[in-house]
C-alpha cells in the first residue's frame, strides 16, 4: 500500500516527486526501463521552466553549468536571407533561456529524492479502482506480478500513456513531421557565440544552440522519415542521412556541428501532439487518478515548451496536493480528489494554448520558401513569435 504512485520517471514524473517531497508527501515512482531514459539529447528551457525549477529548489544546480542565450538567427537556405530573433531577456536578468542536457536534468531531479523512491524495471500492465471504507483506491498491476494499492496515481508515462488511455484520452496524432536530435561535443571548445541558429528550407528546418563551451544541441526536422528510422533509429545511419542527404545544401557551419555528434545521443522520433480540444474537453482526472507532462499534453517542439510545461505541472500538483494533507501528515483521499480537479482546471487551457501555438509555429517555420511563405515567416518572426514567447514568462507559483 502506497500513499501516492507516479508512473514514469521522465521530467514530469521526477519533478512531481520532488515537488511532493517538498510539501511532505512521499511518492513512489515506477519506471519501466532499467535506468533513467534521456531520449532527445537536450532541451531548451525558457523562463517559465526556470520559475518552476526555482520552486523545486534546483535551478542553481543547472544555471551554474549552462550558458543563457537571448537572441538567435533564422537563415533561409535557398535565399541566404538572415533574420535576427530576440527572445526578450538579457543576460543576468533572471528571465533567461538556456539549453540543458536532458540526462543531466533528470539526474539532478533524481538526486533530490530519497533512496528507493524510483523503482526501475516496473512496467505497468493494468489499472483498476475499488471502494474501500468510502474512498477510492487505485490498484496497479505490474508486469512482474507485483500488485500496488495507492490512494493517488499520477500518470507521467509519456505520450503513449497507459494512464491517459485509462482516463479515456485518445492516442496522440502524427503532425506529419519527424525530428532527428543529437549532441555535438568539442573537447577543446567550439568557439561559437551562445546564440540560437536556425535554418529553414522547403519542408525542412534545422538548428543548433550551445549548451556550454564544449557541447552543442542540434536538431533536424523533416516531413519524410529518414533512412535508418526503420532500423530503430540506428545512429550511424541517421548521421549519414543528415550529412549526405537531408542537409547537404545547408551551411557548412551546421554540417560541422552535426559532424561532431556523439552517436550515442542521436535519436529519431515522429512529432506527435494531442488535439487541444481533447485537453480542454477530455477527462483529465477520475477516481484520484490524473496525468501530467506528455501524458496530458504532448506537443510539437517548435516553441520549446514540452519540458517547461511538464515542470509547471509538477509544481501545481505539489502545491494543490500539499493542501490535502491532514494534521497527522496523511493524504485525505476525498480532499485529494478536489485537489486534482483544481489542478486540471488550472492546466487545461494553458496546455491547449501551448499545443496550438507550437503546432502553428511549426507550420509557418517549415512550409517552404515560396515568396508568400517567406513573407508569412518574416511577419511571424518579427511580430508574432515575440507574443508567442510571452507565454514562456508564465510563473506557475511556489510550493508551501
Amino acid at each position: 500500500m502506497e500513499e501516492l504512485v507516479i508512473v514514469g520517471a521522465g521530467i514530469a514524473g521526477l519533478a512531481t516527486a520532488v515537488a511532493l517531497k517538498k510539501v511532505g508527501v512521499r511518492a513512489v515512482v515506477l519506471e519501466r526501463s532499467e535506468g533513467l531514459r534521456a531520449a532527445g539529447a537536450a532541451l531548451t528551457l525558457f523562463p517559465n521552466a526556470w520559475h518552476a525549477l526555482d520552486a523545486l529548489g534546483i535551478s542553481d544546480k543547472l544555471t551554474s553549468i549552462y550558458t543563457p542565450f537571448s537572441k538567435g538567427y533564422v537563415t533561409d537556405v535557398k535565399t541566404k536571407a538572415i533574420q535576427e530573433v530576440r527572445y526578450g531577456a538579457s543576460k543576468g536578468s533572471g528571465d533567461e533561456q538556456r539549453a540543458v542536457n536532458r540526462k543531466v536534468l533528470l539526474e539532478v531531479l533524481a538526486e533530490e529524492l530519497p533512496p528507493n523512491t524510483i523503482r526501475f524495471s516496473s512496467k505497468l500492465t493494468s489499472i483498476e479502482t475499488v471502494m474501500e471504507e468510502g474512498s477510492s483506491i487505485c490498484i496497479l498491476a505490474l508486469e512482474d506480478g507485483t500488485i500496488i494499492k495507492s490512494k493517488v496515481v499520477i500518470g507521467c508515462d509519456g505520450a503513449n500513456s497507459k494512464v491517459a488511455r485509462w482516463l479515456g484520452l485518445g492516442s496522440p496524432v502524427d503532425s506529419g513531421r519527424s525530428a532527428i536530435r543529437g549532441l555535438a561535443v568539442y573537447p577543446r571548445g567550439h568557439g561559437l557565440n551562445h546564440e540560437f541558429q536556425q535554418f529553414v528550407d522547403v519542408s525542412k528546418r534545422a538548428g543548433f544552440v550551445p549548451l556550454n563551451d564544449k557541447e552543442i544541441y542540434w536538431f533536424f526536422l523533416c516531413k519524410v522519415p529518414p533512412k535508418g528510422a526503420d532500423n530503430g533509429g540506428d545512429p550511424n545511419l541517421l548521421l549519414r542521412e543528415v550529412v549526405d542527404n537531408l542537409a547537404k545544401d545547408f551551411p557548412p557551419l551546421y554540417l560541422d556541428v552535426v559532424g561532431h555528434s556523439d552517436p550515442s545521443t542521436l535519436t529519431w522520433a515522429p512529432l506527435i501532439f494531442r488535439h487541444p480540444w481533447e485537453v480542454v474537453l477530455g477527462n483529465l482526472t477520475r477516481a484520484n487518478i490524473t496525468v501530467a507532462g506528455d501524458a496530458m499534453h504532448p506537443m510539437t517542439p517548435d516553441l520549446g515548451q514540452g519540458g517547461g510545461s511538464a515542470l509547471e505541472d509538477a509544481v501545481v500538483l505539489g502545491r494543490l496536493i500539499g493542501s490535502s494533507i491532514s494534521k497527522l501528515g496523511k493524504l485525505e483521499a476525498h480532499e485529494v480528489g478536489f485537489a486534482l480537479e483544481r489542478y486540471t482546471r488550472e492546466r487545461r487551457w494553458r496546455a491547449a494554448t501551448l499545443i496550438t501555438a507550437s503546432f502553428l509555429s511549426g507550420c509557418v517555420s517549415q512550409n517552404g520558401s515560396s515568396w508568400w511563405m517567406r513573407f508569412l515567416r518574416d511577419v511571424f518572426y518579427k511580430f508574432i513569435l515575440g507574443r508567442a514567447f510571452s507565454a514562456s514568462r508564465y510563473d506557475c507559483g511556489k510550493l508551501c
